[in-house]
């Protein structure tokens, strides 16, 4: 069975278009797309390139990041916008016909938290364009197939809503016991063959599966010199969140949801790209789990990070339980960001109580002392509006119930660093009473930004969110 009657020649025609489920614009073909994915789960799709429009391809365009760095070819997001029409035509037929060619990516290294350095790959605008196509084609399968607690590079999902499933599972769940789960180098040891055979187990057509694998054998190219990529995707490529979300989805999502299904306690899991978290009921299940996960991995050329995964006490009872060991403090956990630690609230019951987790916030600070440094001679009113616009892009993000206290003091480490910066720019150095009001006029006050988790959650469910 294939998905629908391809239309004429290359599909030059376009469309019209009705939003989805995620407020997107895409045909109708790609809507029944998502009807015949949705009732028959064990469908292959054999025909889906004619999706492949000259308006797909020009949303694709537009909807990349216009100051990206440019690929091997060097071409920006303006430089390929001049004669748009006639650059698309050309793209949509080489694509059609078979011509088209995947270049390699360029590599570029972005430091790590850790000291360590990791790798970026910069792919060609084209391959960009025909890639984020491809994508908007794949997801109206995919969005039918993935689990609902898989929460990383999804259309309409984001990690708030995964910080909100975990958040409830914990406190609704029978959780006593946090597998933390991390995959070594997942995105660089993800196996060619393997994807592509999991790929087919809905995408039957050669023309799609053959674009995927160009993109797969591309390749990088580093100072010049190109050098075959044997594994991996390469990360900052439009494709490879889809492409690592589908073998997650079946190396990860779907056996441990088979593996739950015959276990005796509960067992709950949000997942967040190759960020895991799990919570079990009982500590021989999440041992025995551990276990046969890491024997399951093998086969697919994963494996787990031995030094950052762990499995740890956690839940209502793990103070209690710790404290007739004489263990102490529950350990914590860091999922997103955050620092995940059991605390009580105002009526003295379990509350899971989220601060924003000390590496990364020691890390903005000198990524922001850095800066000011560089920026100490310019206007105080610049610098002023530049960390009151930074100071409101952290809040919106790490400005969650219970978080306050500790996105005040880094409010009051930013305006120390200010304050210095400040001093440095003559021999007469003011005094704090002079320059405190000039950084309380720019450096914006905490304020809880996101609603508690229950609440966000159970709205969602009201809402008709898929609760898997």
């Amino acid at each position: 069975m294939v998905e629908g009657r391809p239309v004429t020649k290359e599909n030059t025609v376009e469309p019209n278009t009705q939003p989805t489920q995620s407020g997107e614009r895409v045909s109708q073909g790609l809507q029944g797309v998502r009807e015949r994915a949705r009732k028959n789960k064990q469908e292959r799709f054999t025909a889906l390139l004619h999706h492949v429009t000259p308006a797909l391809l020009r949303e694709s365009f537009y909807a990349l990041k216009r100051k990206a760095a440019p690929g091997v070819d060097g071409v920006t997001w303006q430089e390929y916008a001049t004669g748009l029409e006639d650059r698309l035509k050309d793209l949509h037929g080489r694509v059609h016909r078979g011509a088209y060619r995947a270049q390699p990516s360029k590599r570029r290294w972005i430091p790590k938290g850790n000291g360590k350095q990791r790798p970026l790959g910069i792919a060609a605008l084209e391959d960009k364009i025909v890639q984020q196509a491809v994508v908007t084609v794949l997801n109206e399968i995919y969005e039918e197939d993935f689990r609902g607690f898989s929460y990383g590079f999804r259309p309409g999902r984001g990690q708030h809503m995964a910080l909100d499933a975990l958040y409830v599972a914990i406190k609704r769940k029978r959780v006593n016991w946090i597998l933390d789960l991390d995959l070594k180098s997942f995105f660089d040891n993800i196996s060619h063959e393997k994807l592509v055979q999991l790929i087919e187990k809905r995408i039957a057509d050669p023309r799609v599966l053959r674009l995927i694998q160009k993109w797969l054998k591309a390749g990088v190219m580093e100072e010049g010199v190109w050098s075959e990529t044997e594994a991996g995707t390469p990360q900052g490529a439009v494709i490879s969140p889809l492409l690592s979300n589908v073998y997650l989805h079946y190396v990860l999502d779907q056996w441990t949801d088979q593996w739950r299904q015959a276990a005796r306690g509960e067992i709950t899991i949000v997942r967040y790209a190759d960020d895991a978290i799990l919570g079990f009921e009982h500590q021989d299940e999440a041992e025995r789990y551990l276990r046969e996960l890491k024997e399951h991995l093998r086969e697919y050329g994963l494996e787990l990070n031995e030094d950052k995964t762990r499995l740890i006490r956690f839940g209502r009872f793990a103070a209690f339980n710790r404290a007739e060991r004489g263990e102490g403090k529950p350990e914590a956990f860091t999922f997103l960001g955050f620092q995940h630690m059991c605390g009580k609230n105002r009526l003295g019951r379990f509350e899971v109580r989220r601060i924003t987790d000390g590496k990364r916030r020691r890390k903005k600070l000198q990524e922001l002392k850095q800066e000011l440094r560089w920026r100490m001679h310019a206007p105080i009113a610049k610098v002023g509006e530049w960390l009151r616009s930074v100071l409101r892009g952290y809040y919106q993000y790490h400005a969650v119930p219970g978080n306050l206290a500790i996105l005040s003091r880094f409010r009051h480490q930013v305006a120390r660093h200010w304050f210095r910066t400040l001093s440095q720019r003559s021999q007469r150095r003011p005094t704090w009473q002079k320059l405190s009001p000039i950084i309380d006029q720019w450096l914006p006050i905490p304020h809880v930004v996101h609603a508690y988790p229950d609440a966000r959650f159970d709205a969602r469910r009201r809402k008709g969110s898929d609760p898997r």
